[in-house]
């Protein structure tokens, strides 16, 4: 990925050895385990059952914009191979299935007319998930914001609180009966900066401004959403799923700990304590307090809600310097490639005590009731020889990830589950296709599927 000197929008990987084993078992019968996946990086189908097109599609279709020049009009065709994908995740012996819905397959114009054959769609994969045995698990919405919308201003645009509103109020009437587990959204802070301040990912907009009123609107639309679900779905478990990273200073001096605690503050509080009551912190970063032209009277009531759990993403460690030369946020990131540490395929840094160390940071919200880690797992560099994928490195990479995710859980972080990313390779966004991120290995050009060393340890580990 391009790296930028903001170190919020940047995506990093990280791992280093705690222990060479680990028994899943040990996490006791209740925790849930599963995989994750997202609409658009697997759905394909672009044009197909009358789905209108998102910021992502047009993005990919603007030269220069994936690294690979490829798109996701096909992605792994989840579309048409739902069934087979979803009796895969079963045989690994997961338990839970999370997918993401596409706005634009309900709504083809974002708003207005509901798309019947998109309803019928994620109706398939549903009924599917509970034929398998598996817990479905939605996210309301992964990053693919119908285009139209974005014409409209997309989340720059107040009207968006009301249109994610109405959209997350649709898929919980037609589907609450049989989906008891939601979340509102994936990665705000992500899609947010990416998006609206650095322009690497759709719509690719480079703008403070706008980056600033999508960030309330976003925080506003996030509590909406679960107010909404919350009454068509009463006995529902609502979430939200939140990148997040553990913050260093750069050699550990006392000059770069100030860096740290902005970086903190996009990075992991941003879309976490606004929700919870405790608004924004312009104290630690003064370019927030620009946020107060978008506050409107009844706000600070309007963006809280009481999630149920949190989900938790965490891929990297960041460390960060102070700097002089970027005056809105006076730190800049410093690349696991300077440091001379260990990194995925990908270039990012491979840390993972950096998820023991999140999940306690987590931890500490007494507003937080139960954590889940909707997202873990890293890119190697896969080959496919007589039919099979010996991928040891991934392996190892769960292996050590689990067992601080294992260490935080017997220090009583409230940690109750853990979500691959992800199932199947698929369509890694500004990224393409190069990284491998599945624990089944897809062959692109004719869409098979081969499960990967690292998929058969799973199903090993979680065999009753």
């Amino acid at each position: 990925m391009k790296r930028t000197l903001i170190v919020f929008i940047c995506l990093s990987f990280g791992l280093s050895a705690q222990k060479d084993t680990i028994l899943l078992s040990d996490f006791g019968d209740d925790f849930l385990w599963g995989t994750a996946c997202s609409s658009f990086q697997i759905e394909g189908a672009t044009k197909e059952g009358g789905r209108g097109p998102s910021v992502w599609d047009t993005f990919v279709a603007t030269k220069g914009k994936v690294k690979d020049g490829s798109n996701a009009n096909t992605a792994v065709d989840f579309y048409h191979r739902h069934a087979e994908d979803i009796a895969l995740c079963k045989q690994l012996n997961f338990k839970v299935f999370r997918f993401s819905i596409s706005w634009s397959r309900i709504y083809p114009e974002g708003t207005g007319m509901v798309n019947p054959e998109g309803i019928a769609f994620y109706h398939r994969v549903i009924d599917e998930c509970i034929k398998q045995g598996l817990e479905p698990w939605v996210t309301v919405y992964h990053w693919d914001l119908p285009q139209s919308l974005e014409d409209r201003g997309g989340w720059t645009n107040r009207e968006v609180i009301n249109w994610f509103g109405d959209y997350t109020e649709t898929l919980g009437k037609e589907y609450g009966s049989k989906v008891k587990h939601w979340m509102v959204m994936n990665e705000p802070a992500a899609f947010v900066s990416l998006g609206y301040m650095v322009g690497y990912h759709a719509p690719g907009k480079k703008s403070p401004r706008k980056y600033l009123k999508a960030i309330h609107h976003v925080n506003l639309s996030m509590a909406e959403a679960g107010r909404r679900l919350r009454k068509v779905v009463p006995d529902a478990e609502i979430g939200t799923s939140l990148s997040c990273s553990v913050v260093h200073p750069y050699e550990g001096k006392q000059k770069n700990v100030k860096g740290v605690k902005k970086a903190d503050l996009l990075l992991n509080r941003l879309f976490l304590e606004p929700n919870l009551g405790m608004g924004y912190d312009t104290e630690t970063l003064n370019f927030l307090r620009r946020l107060n032209k978008y506050i409107l009277p009844g706000d600070e009531e309007a963006i809280k809600f009481d999630f149920d759990f949190i989900g938790i993403q965490n891929y990297f460690r960041v460390v960060v310097k102070r700097t002089p030369f970027i005056p809105i946020l006076w730190f800049k990131e410093v690349s696991a490639e300077k440091r001379g540490a260990p990194v995925n395929e990908m270039g990012f840094e491979i840390y993972p005590k950096g998820i023991y160390e999140i999940l306690k940071q987590f931890g500490e919200y007494d507003q937080v009731k139960r954590i889940i880690v909707t997202e873990n797992g890293v890119c190697v560099k896969d080959e496919l020889i007589n039919d099979a994928v010996h991928d040891p490195e991934r392996t190892e990479f769960f292996i050590n990830y689990l067992n601080y995710v294992k260490k935080a859980k017997e220090e009583g972080v409230p940690v109750e589950g853990y979500f691959v990313w992800s199932l199947t390779d698929n369509f890694e966004w500004s990224e393409g296709y190069q990284p491998r991120f599945g624990l089944v290995y897809v062959d692109f050009p004719t869409q098979k599927r081969v499960v990967k060393d690292s998929g058969y340890w799973f199903r090993d580990q979680l065999k009753k």
